[in-house]
């Protein structure tokens, strides 16, 4: 069995009147070690499908095997014990506590898997070495730039080691420079044993991975 593996996968959305088909029999592996795009529009379903693998959402029905692990028979407090453990999520918007710095941002999740004050510290300080940013450690998120903030990210995403890093758009909000060098980072993570899914719009970025999928009506098209 593929290390991730989508069985007949739908989410459908229910109103009073109406019925939305967000994805429609989505079947889909991903190697350990392997780095895919997730490309399409918006509203083709890839959100949708981010939401899922990243243990945010389930499905309305099919199955969905993560290191052999059925996550569609999982609660609410298995699932978020996956997401902590195994999964390591940067966003577009980068989620960055404005208040925090650098390094506090980078602490935070692992205050939630209850580890000392001296080991996280010792942990975040390694991840932001690790993105290229020991020197902007105590600054906050707005005395940085785009980039700096989405490799603050990066560093919290990557500070535990999960096996699986989700990037949904990562570099949306990011110059052309900055987006090379986001790529780059998730490429030297990659070739270090990460499996990466990145989720774009741009068929630019997405080109830059190994294995790309499109995603259109809910639907894997290629």
């Amino acid at each position: 069995m593929a290390f991730i593996e989508l069985k007949n996968i739908s989410r459908i959305y229910k109103t009073r009147y109406s019925k939305v088909t967000a994805l429609d029999n989505i079947n889909l592996q991903v190697d350990k070690g392997d780095f895919l795009a997730i490309a399409g529009q918006s509203g083709s379903g890839k959100s949708t499908l981010m939401n899922i693998l990243g243990c945010l959402d389930l499905a309305t029905s099919g199955k969905y095997f993560l290191d052999n692990t059925n996550i569609s028979s999982l609660n609410e407090n298995q699932l978020s014990y996956i997401r902590n453990k195994q999964i390591g999520f940067v966003f577009q918007s980068f989620n960055l506590i404005s208040h925090l710095t650098a390094i506090e941002n980078v602490e935070l999740p692992l205050i939630y898997r209850k580890i000392n004050k001296k080991n996280r510290r010792d942990i975040a300080e390694q991840a932001l070495e690790n993105v290229g940013l020991s020197n902007r450690k105590n600054h906050k998120p707005y005395e940085l730039s785009g980039g700096q903030q989405q490799r603050v990210a990066i560093a919290r995403a990557i500070a535990l080691s999960p096996p699986i890093i989700l990037a949904d758009e990562p570099t949306g909000n990011l110059d052309s420079s900055s987006s090379n060098e986001i790529i780059s980072m998730l490429n030297n993570l990659n070739e270090n044993g990460t499996t990466i899914i990145l989720i774009t719009h741009d068929n630019n970025i997405a080109n830059n991975c190994k294995r790309k999928i499109i995603i259109s009506d809910g639907k894997i098209k290629n």
